[in-house]
């Protein structure tokens, strides 16, 4: 199926998808009304993590399903296929090598897919909570 809208109604579509998310914002509202204090989006550190709490070396992505290629809710444009191809595979080599990045610098890092906010938001809070926690223990025993 070819493209149905001209290059330059392609690149405004493009132009107006925002890099947070409204799922973004309910799931960091939340986690500040619980009292966590965090950075979104930190342009200074590598992979622009969406939620970054440097003090204590801590790194959390939230991960679209489309963007990221998730296993479960993936899918892949039937249209300009060796592109898309092409851009998800690439996404997900970033995200490996930022990981790497990050666990070479001794940074606590967790990735959230997008799916499980919009399944369980109380249950996924609960989860990044838990990871904050530790994560906090671990850099006070060092």
């Amino acid at each position: 199926m070819a493209d149905n809208l001209t290059s330059e109604q392609r690149r405004k579509n493009m132009q107006a998808i925002r890099s947070q998310s409204k799922l973004e914002n309910i799931f960091t509202k939340e986690l500040w009304k619980k009292g966590y204090r965090f950075r979104k989006n930190v342009k200074a550190l590598y992979g622009k993590p969406d939620i970054a709490i440097q003090k204590y070396k801590i790194v959390i992505f939230i991960d679209s399903c489309f963007w990221h290629s998730c296993p479960i809710h993936g899918n892949k444009p039937k249209s300009n296929q060796e592109y898309w191809n092409n851009k998800l595979a690439r996404n997900i080599q970033r995200d490996k090598e930022v990981n790497e990045y990050y666990n070479s610098k001794n940074w606590q890092i967790k990735r959230v897919w997008e799916h499980e906010i919009k399944n369980d938001l109380v249950k996924t809070i609960i989860d990044v909570e838990n990871f904050i926690d530790k994560a906090k223990e671990d850099y006070y025993s060092k």
